[in-house]
């Protein structure tokens, strides 16, 4: 279990999930499992779904959850529990939202793929840290701080996304019975440390699966269920939850999402034949991310600061946590089945590109955290001290 709680392994598991899922599609057997995905699974008559959308509208809501968490504990207890500490961070996550959108639409305006345009905005948090911790022995702790902030925010972003542009036909009856199941398990996970501690704990699941199949109903995305209730458990219980989930959420979750999004079959066409759906997002995940986040990032450094003493965080350091933002991936690949959820084409090839988008930000990333983590172990050689987040 300990290897599933580590940066690095998830994210090696979720890229060979994806890469298996790639092979997959585009072999004899991808047929077979493609039904296997269209099977509808449940109650007969009373709740039914296929198993591609158990995975993507079910298992992902415990991923959301297990986010949401962390988010909360962000900010009210860790990096992002003042003003000060968060707007250095969501400025940068402000450019890396930004600017691979202006990107996209300057590459798709005019045709069907514009829809896509909340793709390319993503950062995975997973992937990103992996990276980090492959190849960043020896950067200060201040760069990851940034980083686990940037990707929090990034990750609130995709969420209103989520839940703003990709919910139609709303049922008030059952949205309010899910804000009902959201109280009520806010309010008893408050009592968790009482005698009725194993009683309370059963309720929580049911109230919990209760609350997802009302959002579900409602016509918002059933994601957004998990986002609610991680943000309205009590802290400490959250986190104990969190801790027990993580391995399945790395192990089992994530890749199955991974694997069943990655089920795409390479068109069997020219490059100069991929639509916008495809280049916008490979082009804007890597340029624009790396674009956005650094420039915003270095603006945000300089609001504030000390002018006698050096920024918080190098330029070349900002560009690193550009690419490393440029990963997209889980969010990235959601947003994408539901921007193009009636296309089939177009959401293949924008699958295709976030996979593509996703690998050449990883390269980057890699080839710059690699270049300033022997910067810093040089400094550190030489007894020179590392930096940290102002707060």
């Amino acid at each position: 279990m300990s290897l599933l709680r580590s940066a690095r392994f998830p994210a090696i598991v979720l890229l060979a999930a994806a890469a298996v899922g790639l092979i997959v599609a585009n072999s004899p057997a991808g047929p077979a499992v493609d039904d296997l995905m269209h099977t509808y699974v449940g109650i007969p008559g009373v709740f039914e779904l296929s198993v591609e959308y158990w995975i993507k509208d079910g298992l992902l809501a415990v991923f959301f959850f297990v986010v949401a968490v962390e988010l909360q504990f962000e900010l009210t207890s860790g990096e992002l529990n003042s003003a000060r500490r968060a707007v250095q961070p969501a400025i940068a996550a402000a450019g890396g939202v930004l600017v691979p959108i202006v990107i996209f639409v300057a590459l798709a305006w005019g045709t069907d793929s514009i829809t896509g345009w909340p793709v390319p905005t993503a950062t995975d948090i997973a992937f990103a840290l992996g990276v980090l911790a492959v190849f960043g022995r020896g950067l200060p702790p201040a760069l990851r701080i940034f980083l686990l902030a940037l990707a929090i925010l990034d990750d609130i972003v995709g969420i209103v996304f989520i839940a703003v542009l990709f919910t139609s036909g709303v049922d008030a009856g059952m949205l309010l019975a899910a804000a009902v199941g959201v109280v009520l398990f806010g309010i008893l996970s408050r009592h968790l440390d009482t005698r009725a501690r194993a009683p309370i704990a059963v309720a929580l699941v049911v109230v919990a699966i209760l609350t997802w199949a009302f959002v579900y109903l409602s016509g918002v995305h059933a994601t957004i269920a998990g986002v609610a209730l991680g943000l309205a458990m009590a802290q400490h219980p959250a986190m104990r939850a969190r801790h027990a989930l993580e391995p399945w959420v790395n192990g089992l979750i994530l890749p199955l999402f991974a694997f069943s999004s990655a089920l795409v079959v390479i068109p069997a066409v020219a490059p100069s034949q991929l639509q916008p759906a495809f280049w916008g997002i490979v082009i804007a995940l890597p340029v624009g991310k790396i674009i956005g986040i650094s420039l915003f990032g270095w603006i945000s450094l300089q609001i504030g600061r000390d002018r006698s003493l050096p920024p918080t965080l190098p330029f070349a350091d900002l560009v690193a946590a550009g690419a490393l933002g440029g990963i997209g991936f889980t969010v990235s690949l959601l947003l994408a089945e539901l921007a193009f959820a009636g296309e089939r084409l177009l959401r293949d090839e924008a699958i295709l590109g976030v996979l593509t988008g996703s690998l050449i930000s990883l390269a980057l990333a890699a080839v710059l955290v690699s270049w300033r983590a022997r910067h810093y172990r040089r400094r550190a050689a030489a007894g020179e001290p590392q930096g940290e987040l102002q707060g």
